[in-house]
């Protein structure tokens, strides 16, 4: 296999559908590996100044550390970075429901952001009505992905933007 071929571990970076079977949430795992996808993840983002291996090989991704709506707990999720010129923003790919972190910034738009080396403290920003419709019609204009993804749900993408103050 040359370096050029993607692997399910590693799949391509031009993954322009939510159903690529390339895709990592596309893949299977079993409920042990769900249960700590995030703690390695997050330990091995750590370890490595923002870069991971395995099905997020050279993806650009964050630590986004949320109190928990509900338990008051912190709490730290991996995700992909999102961009709008210099505006970060982040979205999901969960079907059934708006994910915890989601809600948990509606809650409490106090957050961490762990990013590319460094540690910010900010805000992150649920959108909604007219500003949710103008940066949602960016976003399902200027990101395949999320516009097939949106295609095959009833609900609105969760679209959260980031602001983050000076690096700790």
């Amino acid at each position: 296999m040359t370096e050029s071929e993607p692997t399910a571990a590693e799949p391509s970076r031009d993954i322009t559908s939510f159903d690529d079977p390339e895709a990592p949430w596309n893949q299977e795992y079993s409920e042990e590996e769900m249960a700590n996808w995030n703690d390695g993840v997050v330990a091995e983002f750590r370890a490595n100044d923002g870069k991971v291996g395995g099905a997020y090989a050279g993806a650009e991704l964050l630590l986004l550390t949320t109190t928990g709506a509900k338990s008051g707990k912190k709490r730290t999720i991996p995700l992909g970075v999102l961009r709008r010129g210099e505006t970060m923003y982040l979205s999901s790919f969960i079907e059934d429901k708006y994910p915890a972190w989601y809600h948990n910034v509606k809650a409490d738009p106090r957050v961490t952001v762990e990013f590319g080396g460094k540690t910010y403290q900010g805000t992150a920003k649920a959108l909604d009505g007219a500003e949710y419709d103008e940066f949602a019609g960016w976003v399902l204009e200027h990101n395949p992905l999320l516009a097939d993804y949106q295609s095959k749900i009833e609900r609105p993408l969760p679209l959260v933007v980031l602001t983050l103050d000076q690096s700790e």
